[in-house]
């Protein structure tokens, strides 16, 4: 997108919306088409190192999203006193940020401390247990030592977690001690990783650990406008997720679940949404149903992630032309017209295509059958030749996406599950770093 200086004279530019992102990527760039549509001017804040003088050249505001009041002093002060119309986060991690700067500037959006409860799955568990919604039972460990399992009135099965962590990353369910304590371990080490020291995430010494809840799963998309929450989608998740981890792959909208279900499902989201105190902007959250009801399993205050938002498509009516999730969202967030669109009327659906192993990525085959695949609209392979790819629960990213439409959600499925099998994924082992041997003379 043809971006004009941060220095420029607000009567001289579009509306701007500042966009808070740890990366730029796929999504960023579905944001851009839209604001270019729009006529737009996004506003990147994203979490690289300020000392870099403006490396991609799209005059992003560089800030450490650990430190959100700072992150957000820092915008007010890039942006000199121009003004902004808009605030959204992409990502677990920039939420607080975008709470703090726009409570600084007066534009509605969350407040600051309800994003702190999102961020943590202690708090979140806290303040749904507190609001009268169903939980497990629940209790923070640190990670070293890890507790032993009969001492600490842990029953099975259950599921260890990490407090901030997002994807599914490092979450495992554990059926009895001896998987339990291979766990703890196992999370253990990934907490310490480079890779996750890095990302400056909070509470990297602790873990959760909660009865594990058996049922089916949905995800829900939603939207809050001063405190009203709009549900944009229902999810089926068709594939069970009973661990051992908890990597997600197909999602499907509609849900074929029974209206009273999905009656239950809305009023759980809002009650979770007002326990948690968000009142403006997109939701994202994780529910699981059984015969007790409906469970909230976490609900965050950002859309839907990776490329998973090309499954969603709106229409306000048929002469008008559809729009993406991002389009949905800028003009929301702009307060623009077109906002309540509701979803189109085709069921459609997204596999995030599974990663059944870690290791380096050397194939990959069948792509154009794939593609070809009756109702299927599109397919992304987001993995790069010759990298490391790293499974659950290690992992926190996919192969791909692959997405179809179809009259119905079983006709979708379908297709996407054909289109799956077509796929072949080449995956070697990576092999061991050696240490150099160092070599001793004989001692006399």
């Amino acid at each position: 997108m043809n971006r004009e200086s941060l220095s420029s004279k607000a009567n001289n530019t579009p509306k701007r919306l500042l966009l808070f992102t740890a990366k730029l990527g796929y999504q960023t760039r579905s944001f851009e088409d839209a604001a270019r549509k729009l006529d737009v001017q996004l506003v990147y804040v994203t979490d690289r190192c300020e000392r870099l003088e403006d490396p991609w050249g799209d005059y992003a505001v560089p800030v450490h999203f650990e430190s959100p009041e700072k992150a957000a002093h820092a915008v007010a002060e890039k942006l000199g006193g121009q003004e902004v119309a808009g605030v959204l986060a992409l990502g677990d991690r920039p939420a607080a940020a975008a709470a703090y700067t726009a409570r600084a500037l007066g534009i509605s959006y969350n407040h600051p401390a309800a994003l702190e409860a999102c961020r943590s799955k202690l708090r979140m568990r806290e303040v749904f247990r507190d609001a009268g919604l169903r939980v497990p039972w629940f209790r923070s460990f640190p990670v070293t030592p890890a507790p032993d399992p009969a001492l600490a009135g842990i029953s099975f099965p259950c599921v260890l977690k990490p407090l901030s962590l997002s994807a599914s990353q490092g979450v495992m369910r554990a059926n009895n001690r001896k998987e339990f304590l291979a766990a703890a371990e196992r999370l253990r080490r990934l907490l310490e990783s480079a890779e996750i020291r890095a990302t400056r995430e909070p509470n990297l010494d602790q873990m959760i650990v909660e009865g594990y809840i058996p049922g089916t799963e949905v995800a829900v998309e939603g939207l809050l406008t001063d405190g009203a929450l709009r549900i944009l989608a229902i999810f089926d998740k068709p594939d069970p997720l009973e661990g051992p981890y908890f990597e997600e792959t197909v999602y499907i909208v509609p849900s074929r679940l029974p209206e009273e279900t999905q009656r239950q499902i809305k009023k759980c989201v809002n009650d979770a949404t007002r326990a948690l105190g968000l009142t403006h902007g997109p939701i994202h959250g994780e529910f699981r149903i059984n015969e007790e009801g409906v469970w909230p399993i976490e609900l965050a205050a950002r859309p839907i992630g990776g490329l998973c938002a090309r499954a969603l498509r709106f229409r306000a009516s048929a002469a008008q032309e559809e729009i993406g999730l991002e389009e949905l969202l800028l003009r929301h967030a702009l307060r623009m017209p077109g906002s309540d669109a509701p979803r189109e009327a085709q069921a459609s659906g997204v596999m995030m295509i599974p990663i059944p192993q870690s290791g380096i990525l050397e194939s990959v085959s069948g792509v154009e059958a794939a593609r070809a695949t009756h109702r299927v609209t599109e397919l992304t392979i987001t993995a790069r030749l010759h990298d490391y790819i790293a499974a659950w629960p290690e992992g926190s990213s996919y192969l791909g996406f692959l997405f179809a439409k179809g009259s119905t959600a079983e006709e979708v499925e379908l297709a996407i599950r054909e289109a799956h099998r077509k796929l072949r994924f080449t995956i070697s082992p990576r092999l061991p770093v050696e240490h150099p041997v160092t070599h001793r003379l004989p001692v006399n």
